[in-house]
């Protein structure tokens, strides 16, 4: 376990006993510290094409479109022959999310979800495994006989993005491929709210029983809501889950809007937390707000600079670290707001997956805590049952780092960790 910054001394583990066993690739319930995320494995392919390609294919310009597998299979064959395709990417929330954990955390990580069980080279399967880091343990996923899904977006010469989805079977995850073992010693589980709206499909069951299992031995559960109309479709369906099962909650403005009503990110959060325990809004050119709670004995007041917005004085406490309410004698609300890194990119290259990097710096900072409660439980730093590492304020510091190294590469995912030490931090950066 790699941990998420510099921390101080005394709050180390022992790092010079010997390794009595080799390295394995498979993770081991009782000797790693890891995550589990449940995804629709979906493979993203970039195109340039003309109007009159939409047209041909009868394809709304703009626009989501579901097509069936014969019809994406024609559109995908024939950008292939017209050399129309710029980029492969392993997609889907989840997958972004905890392969760019693995690659910060530089440990294991596990994936539930479906992968052809034949793969031929070209194909969407292929490119996913290509994709994905090789800390990802991928043993546990369920083989199908077709592929798994595509989303083709289709760039016009005017810059308009418009989207094919052919979800192939990437929603026939059974919940027979959950494994309790696995989870059961998870550090956390972190899923998102797209299983929920494939209504009669069996990825709907698997996430379900994944959520009881987590929930029964007592792993935190993280959840992403996805898009501003997938809450505003399944609301209810979503506000239930996250009652009964999610302890953190990660979604953009927007969809902070649609599940709460509130425009203002800090009235969502406030409303989020009556029903889960750490909400995180990235507001993109505003930055990002973690919230969550802390007990009484251990909060700790900020040094930064006091700011108010609908909450009077709302960061006073962001020095301190997340617990889970439940956990709370005198359970205190903290919020935390960070402007982006650097001011943000000076060209952002792409905006698909910085919430995910966000969020796989949270699974980072949760993990962490997890390993060092378990290598040194007696430590000071376990006097209460935190649910992460460090506080609040530290990990929206984290966080807004890992979006913004996103945000200035064309890809969703990380293919490196971050610096050990940023060239900003150095008076001659700013010299230049």
């Amino acid at each position: 376990m790699k941990f998420p910054g510099r921390r101080k001394l005394k709050h180390y583990f022992p790092v010079s006993q010997p390794k009595l066993q080799l390295p394995s690739f498979e993770v081991r319930p009782e000797l790693d510290t890891y995550v589990v995320g449940l995804d629709q494995t979906i493979v993203d392919v970039i195109a340039n094409v003309s109007d009159e390609f939409l047209e041909k294919y009868n394809i709304g310009k703009g626009l989501s479109n579901l097509v069936e597998h014969g019809k994406a299979d024609r559109i995908y064959h024939e950008l292939v022959q017209n050399a129309a395709i710029s980029d492969h990417f392993a997609g889907g929330t989840i997958g972004n999310t905890i392969h760019n954990y693995s690659v910060l955390a530089d440990d294991k990580s596990v994936l539930l979800g479906v992968m052809s069980a034949n793969i031929q080279l070209g194909s969407p399967a292929y490119h996913y495994v290509c994709h994905t880091s090789s800390k990802v343990d991928m043993n546990h996923l369920q083989g199908v006989s077709g592929d798994i899904g595509r989303g083709i977006t289709m760039i016009t010469p005017d810059g308009e993005r418009t989207f094919v989805i052919d979800p192939g079977e990437m929603d026939a995850l059974t919940p027979a491929y959950i494994p309790e073992d696995i989870i059961s010693k998870a550090a956390a589980v972190v899923v998102s709210a797209y299983p929920l709206r494939a209504k009669g499909q069996p990825i709907q069951q698997a996430m379900q029983r994944l959520l009881e299992v987590a929930k029964q031995h007592g792993v935190p559960v993280v959840m992403s809501l996805g898009t501003k109309h997938l809450v505003e479709e399944h609301r209810e369906l979503i506000l239930s889950t996250v009652r009964d099962y999610v302890d953190v909650l990660a979604m953009n403005e927007l969809e902070a809007e649609a599940l709460t009503g509130f425009a203002d990110p800090l009235q969502a959060a406030e409303a989020v937390l009556e029903l889960t325990d750490m909400v995180l809004i990235t507001a993109g050119a505003e930055g990002l707000y973690l919230c969550g709670y802390t007990d009484e004995p251990g909060k700790r007041e900020t040094s930064n600079p006091i700011k108010s917005g609908t909450i009077a004085d709302y960061n006073q406490f962001e020095f301190s670290r997340p617990v889970q309410k439940q956990h709370c004698r005198q359970p205190v609300k903290v919020y935390s707001h960070i402007d982006p890194y650097l001011g943000g990119p000076e060209r952002i290259k792409n905006t698909n997956g910085a919430g995910d990097g966000a969020l796989a710096a949270i699974l980072h900072d949760i993990a962490a805590n997890y390993y060092h409660r378990h290598a040194l439980p007696l430590s000071s730093k376990h006097e209460l049952p935190y649910l992460a590492y460090s506080s609040f304020a530290q990990i929206c510091k984290y966080a807004n780092r890992v979006s913004y190294a996103i945000l200035v590469q064309n890809a969703p995912r990380l293919s490196r960790g971050l610096p050990e030490k940023e060239d900003s931090l150095e008076e001659a950066y700013w010299e230049r």
